[in-house]
């Protein structure tokens, strides 16, 4: 199928530019879902009692540390410092997990509460430095 265009040969190859533009401007950049997925993700550590024990919180980790790379990857070179401390939070939260016992009492679960708590924050400093691209 051809398309004619009426006007001079430069200033229709301008016009479809810019219609072909007009549409990418209202998009959200790829790290705004991936920041609702991470959101959401971390969530689920706001009750460790709902999550299943243990393997609970491990399969969760897992959750955390997809989402999480999701969200560095595709932010990265925009927030360096916010996606630095998302991974370094949740590698801090990582280490703790695996050093629980295989059967670890309510205060050495307790014990990973301040790891879990850096990633909240560093997710909500993501959120924050984002919030004027992805609102």
């Amino acid at each position: 199928m051809r398309v004619s265009c009426l006007l001079p040969r430069a200033a229709c190859v301008t016009a479809i530019g810019l219609i072909a533009l007009s549409g990418c401007g209202s998009s959200k950049p790829a790290y705004c879902s991936h920041r609702s997925d991470l959101s959401a993700s971390i969530k689920g550590l706001t009750n460790l009692s709902d999550i299943g024990g243990l393997s609970g919180l491990q399969s969760q980790l897992k959750t955390i540390q997809s989402d999480a790379n999701s969200v560095v990857s595709s932010a990265k070179s925009d927030f360096p410092t916010e996606t630095s401390a998302i991974t370094s939070s949740v590698d801090a939260l990582s280490s703790a997990v695996k050093a629980l016992p295989s059967s670890p009492s309510v205060g050495q679960i307790a014990a990973i509460a301040p790891a879990a708590a850096n990633v909240v924050n560093a997710v909500k400093g993501f959120s924050d430095a984002t919030s004027s691209k992805c609102s």
